[in-house]
């Protein structure tokens, strides 16, 4: 059984996941992109395939160490994807979205679907029935709106995200909670709203770290995966192997 390691370089944090055949068995959070550290999981895990998906400018060595070791694929608008990119510039298309919609084409093939990624920002991504990724939107993520309604006022807190806060806040913490978290639901529901005149039958995919926090307060249907970005990377890097 071959052994993939598929790299997730966002710009919060440094992911691997490691999956035996097509199941994923683990995942690995890097603290930096040293090129030891990765030599390091070569060693442990010595796969036969890898892939990376970045949108930071990551340390340029550690690809030369994969592809060394391993059938080393680096994800581009140039990959081979299971979809066509109709779009005024594909090379400006992140990475990471190309997986996501990856992800959403081999579990619901010819099928309409919009995957909302809650990372740094949120992105909706469209893929039509016909395997054309359209594209979508991008707007503030979770930590960013914390952070930046306090970078950008004398007196207001930077807090952190937490469930447990109530419709009316009571205080400034609890105000900021409700209107983040509530705020971004309410967003997410009215894109899929919007979706749904348009579009009248599609599927909705949800994913990212901070998706739990959402999941109780959407009022559309959706699929949440944690791991959606890393079944696309596995399935593209099976195409392109």
């Amino acid at each position: 059984m071959q052994t993939t390691l598929c790299f997730d370089f966002g710009n919060s944090r440094l992911k691997c996941a490691v999956f035996y055949g097509k199941d994923m068995q683990d995942l690995i959070v890097l603290h930096n992109d040293a090129p030891e550290v990765i030599h390091q999981l070569v060693q442990q895990y010595h796969p036969d395939k890898t892939i990376l998906s970045s949108v930071i400018n990551h340390n340029p060595e550690i690809e030369d160490i994969l592809a060394a070791n391993t059938a080393f694929h680096k994800l581009t608008y140039a990959s081979k994807l299971p979809f066509a990119t109709p779009v005024g510039k594909p090379e400006t298309i992140g990475a990471d979205r190309l997986a996501l919609v990856a992800a959403a084409v081999d579990l619901y093939p010819r099928q309409h679907n919009v995957v909302i990624a809650l990372g740094s920002c949120i992105t909706f991504n469209f893929v039509n029935k016909f395997h054309q990724f359209l594209g979508g939107s991008i707007s503030p993520g979770l930590e960013m709106r914390f952070k930046a309604m306090h970078d950008h006022t004398a007196l207001l807190p930077l807090v952190e995200p937490n469930w447990n806060f109530p419709l009316i806040g009571y205080d400034t913490r609890t105000n900021l909670l409700s209107g983040v978290i509530l705020g971004m639901s309410k967003e997410i529901d009215g894109f899929l709203d919007e979706y749904t005149l348009r579009y009248s039958n599609f599927n909705a995919l949800l994913t990212g770290g901070n998706m739990a926090f959402f999941l109780p307060h959407l009022k559309n249907k959706i699929f949440a995966d944690p791991y959606l970005i890393y079944k696309g990377l596995y399935a593209i890097s099976e195409a392109n192997y």
